[in-house]
Parts: C-alpha cells; structure tokens; sequence
C-alpha cells in the first residue's frame, strides 16, 4: 500500500441496517483486497447504542476505522456530508448499511472508473417480485422523461467517485439519491456499472402511502433543480402565464356575455373564479422574478460550470522557450 491515503470508505447507519458484525466483516474483507490505502468511516445517523458497541469492539482490531455519531437523525444525506468532511481519501466510497450488491464486486468499480468522476452500482441480475421491478420502472421512467438522463438503480447507495464531486456539490435531504443525477447535470462524468445483486440483499418491510408522496416529492425537487434552478423565471413564468390566460379568457367571456347577452354579473361563480386565476398567475410570475433577483444577487458567488481542463498553447511555447534557454 501506498503511504498516501486513497480511497475513503463512508458507511451512514440509519434506522435500516443489516448485522452490523456481518456486514463491517464482509466490506473490510473486500477492501483488504485491494493493493490501496484506505479509511473506513461509519456514521451513525442518531444514537444508536448496540451498532456502536460493535463498532467500538471491531475497532480495536482495526485502526483505519473511525466511528461518528450525530446528535440526532438528520437523514442519510447529512450522514454522508459528515462522514465526507473528516475524509481524507482522494476518492470516496459510499456504502450502505446493508446488503445490496456482493462485496468482492467492489474492486470492479477501482477497474472501471477510468476518467469517468464517478461509478454507480446497478444491482444485476436483480432480484424481487413483479410489483417490485414495476415500481421501479415507473420510478426511472417518470425521471428518464423529466431529466433526459438514463439510470436504472438509484437506489443502490454503492458510488465510487472523486473529492471534487462533493467539493463542487451541495447534498442535502434525500437527495443523495439522486446524486449521480445532479453530477452528470453539473458536468461530471458518471458510469453506471452492472454489479452482482448480494443474495442477502431483501427488503423485508412495506412501503408506506407516505413513502410514494415523499417520492414524488423528490421526483418533483429533482425536476426544478435540474431544470430552472439557475432560472427560476422560466419555472414560475410559465405557470403564473398559463394561470393567468386562463383567468383572462373567463373574464373575457364573463364581460362579453354581460355586454351583448346581458347576462348579470352577481351570483355568478365564474366571475369569482376567473378574478382569483388571475390574481393568483400575476403572483406566481411575481414569485419567479423574486426569484429572478435573488440568482442576481448571490450570482458573483454562484457557478454554471466546470472547467475539465486548461488548453494554453503561448503558456507551453513559453515554457519550451524557457527549458531551451
């Protein structure tokens, strides 16, 4: 092993985790087998007093691995932010807390990356029940068709990927998720690599209603962000207009019938509904311009891009002028 630390191993323990003693065996077994330095970093998101006794006696037999416990749950996103600020790994390693893909296939991602920023795990052949391989679908449909970009297992939180990612990059909430997504969006190259689903891999609880509003949710936040965080105008414009001509037109109508039909205005549910669209598309185009001046303000400090590399031909003449010299 090199004496440079190289590879930083992120762990964030939630509410569902698998043995703790079965899987910390299985990930340090498959990272001693790489030829590289490594840390192992374990955050557990809330007190949790049995994962960390196991934890602290695993450490006494392994002395790269350091253990983190927040305050309170935060969510498995803050998780992975803490874990990543006492990293020191040139690249970083998330894994999850239990099973989802075989451990000795870890090594194919160090293969596989390349020049690519950024290796994300799909778990294949996949197991599960048909009702399980139709939500998913309709899951990664719905985002295929709002963001143009082509992933099939958001879910698996095994990524591999470079320091400058999460450098560059603000994760918060659930959007750990979908992260691969936002990295490709901001430039970075990402590659999804089909890696062998762990047959321990089950879930063996029920998704609740709230679990699907929540993605939906998500679905939604994932959308804006891609598509009109830089230019929320275009977002809020387009709904408080399409809001407002539709106001418009019913008022239209409603003046039109009272002027040559002589239709009264009182008692009339469509005078009042019409007034409210347009009221309310005149604030939401409000709202966007709002917006619109707060990008302006904090726009010194905001990026839209990422420099891959610097191409000066008069610098590298330069130098050969001055080598030669």
């Amino acid at each position: 092993m090199g004496t440079d630390l190289k590879l930083s191993v992120i762990v964030p323990v939630g509410s569902r985790h698998d043995d703790m003693r079965a899987v910390f065996s299985a990930y340090r077994a498959a990272l001693e087998q790489l030829d590289l330095s490594y840390e192992l970093i374990y955050v557990l998101d809330g007190p949790q007093p049995d994962v960390l006794d196991i934890l602290l006696h695993e450490q006494r037999g392994a002395p790269n691995l350091e253990v983190l416990q927040l305050a309170r749950p935060f969510g498995e996103a803050t998780a992975i932010v803490a874990g990543f600020e006492v990293s020191r790994g040139e690249l970083i390693l998330t894994l999850p807390a239990y099973f989802q893909v075989d451990p000795t296939e870890i090594g194919r991602m160090l293969e596989h990356k390349g020049d690519h920023h950024m290796v994300v795990a799909r778990r294949w052949p996949r197991h599960g029940t048909g009702l399980d391989k139709f939500r998913r679908g309709v899951f990664h449909k719905i985002l295929q068709g709002i963001t143009g970009q082509r992933f099939r297992d958001l879910g698996c939180g095994v990524r591999l990927f470079d320091r400058e990612i999460l450098d560059e990059i603000s994760v918060y909430g659930d959007q750990h998720r979908f992260l691969p997504l936002i990295v490709e969006r901001n430039g970075f190259r990402v590659l999804e690599l089909d890696m062998r689903q762990s047959d321990r891999d089950r879930f063996r609880g029920r998704y609740r209603l709230r679990e699907y509003v929540r993605r939906t949710l998500d679905i939604f936040t994932v959308f804006f962000l891609i598509r009109f965080t830089k230019k929320p105008l275009r977002f809020f414009g387009m709904i408080g207009t399409l809001v407002f001509l539709l106001g418009a037109i019913g008022l239209f109508e409603v003046v039109i019938e009272r002027l040559f039909f002589g239709q009264p205005l009182a008692d009339r549910p469509a005078l009042l509904l019409s007034s409210l669209l347009v009221v309310l598309g005149i604030q939401i185009g409000a709202l966007g311009l709002l917006g619109e001046l707060i990008i302006f303000t904090h726009a010194r400090s905001m990026k839209e891009y990422r420099v891959e590399r610097v191409v000066n031909p008069s610098a590298s003449q330069d130098r050969k002028s001055a080598s030669g010299n």
